[in-house]
């Protein structure tokens, strides 16, 4: 029978651009909502890779979309992949795959045409240039992720991409806050500063948990709940905080625990 070990992941330092001290843990309506944004990024990234799979297999001209975006209606997804006009008034979708039954699973089709949009699409294409603009050249790949966000803004997620099969980075991602025409920056949050790598120890022991240490938030991160459900082996993540300490499950739902304190208690134990 494989052995079961606790691996710590010691040296990630998170940091966010304005850090409001607590005094209290997050209710568990804070934790639901962080717990749904990491989710639905989640299910951001898993169209964008299954629907370019479905649109690479019809061969496209090189140059023929320069940018891709997904957009959750209703149940399904849809993810045009197109490219500006010149005047960058409207985003031109040459390219669409929608989600099947299976979620894994899209069907992409070509349009002779290119179906022109200057609305919503629009302008989650503007605010994912818009954010990869702020963040510049990096010396990794990053993957982008536009949502919706509250009064009609977006958010958009850039996270470092995982590059080897079985390697699952979590650090070094950012989350703007969009304006709705897509064209400002209403707020920047580093989720995480120095990037990690999940792998599986060599003598292929099953985890029971990961475990970070956060240092200028208090609060697990939208990307903390990503990490959770895109690595392999599923497995939980233990968060200490300079005052809290929390869980995320495998399933992404976020339980607080205790108090940073009584955690150190617990381990000065004989």
């Amino acid at each position: 029978m494989r052995k079961a070990i606790l691996l710590l992941l010691l040296s990630l330092s998170i940091c966010v651009s304005a850090f409001a001290q607590r005094e209290k843990p997050p209710t568990e309506t804070e934790l639901a909502e962080i717990t749904a944004r990491g989710k639905a990024l989640y299910d951001y990234d898993i169209a964008a890779w299954h629907s370019t799979d479905a649109v690479m297999a019809l061969l496209p001209a090189e140059g023929s979309f320069t940018n891709y975006v997904a957009v959750k209606n209703g149940s399904v997804w849809v993810v045009s992949f197109g490219k500006f006009d010149p005047n960058k008034t409207r985003f031109l979708t040459v390219y669409e795959a929608t989600q099947q039954k299976d979620p894994t699973e899209f069907k992409a089709q070509k349009f002779d045409k290119p179906k022109e949009d200057s609305g919503n699409l629009f302008f989650a294409a503007r605010a994912l240039e818009t954010a990869k603009t702020d963040l510049g050249r990096k010396d990794r790949p990053y993957n982008a992720a536009v949502l919706p966000a509250k009064d009609g803004q977006f958010y958009v997620y850039a996270l470092p991409a995982q590059t080897v099969a079985g390697i699952f980075p979590l650090g070094g991602d950012v989350r703007y806050l969009i304006s709705k025409d897509g064209s400002k920056i209403v707020e920047k949050r580093e989720m995480h500063r120095a990037i990690i790598e999940f792998k599986m120890p060599a003598d292929a022991q099953v985890p029971i948990s990961g475990f970070h240490t956060a240092i200028l938030d208090d609060i697990p991160e939208d990307s903390d709940v990503f990490h959770v459900l895109a690595r392999e082996p599923s497995i939980p993540e233990m968060i200490v905080s300079q005052k809290f300490v929390y869980q995320v499950a495998a399933d992404g739902s976020i339980r607080y625990l205790m108090t940073t304190e009584a955690f150190k208690k617990i381990g000065q134990k004989p």
